[in-house]
């Protein structure tokens, strides 16, 4: 139970002589933990489930791989065009709403600051 209390999947309260003490809600957290890794969850997807908040913030550190995906994903899209004739790309631009073009626009704009 130390491992769990560790990872953040469970809160301890100690006693005066340092014994480890569970209350209730831990000890149903911790049938809830087994249940979740019989139904073959690991440790990091359980963390998730109890708090989403903390994984959205580990997430949106890592705005490198967001920027690196991007990139990516701009190079294709640029030779998608390139590969296209004048008629496919009209079609094309008229299928992408003028609102998907401003929040692809902003979103770079946020990642490149």
């Amino acid at each position: 139970m130390d491992y769990y209390t560790n990872l953040g999947l469970l809160i301890v309260e100690r006693s005066a002589s340092n014994y480890r003490y569970y209350d209730k809600s831990m000890i149903e957290r911790i049938h809830w933990i087994e249940e979740q890794k019989k139904l073959g969850k690991c440790l990091d997807e359980i963390h998730a489930l109890i708090e989403p908040t903390k994984v959205v913030h580990e997430e949106e550190i890592d705005i490198q791989d967001i920027r690196l995906q991007m990139r990516k994903l701009e190079h294709d899209v640029t030779l998608l065009m390139e590969n296209l004739d004048d008629n496919e790309r009209q079609k094309l631009r008229k299928k992408v709403s003028p609102e998907s073009v401003a929040l692809m626009q902003s979103l770079l704009l946020i990642l490149n600051n």
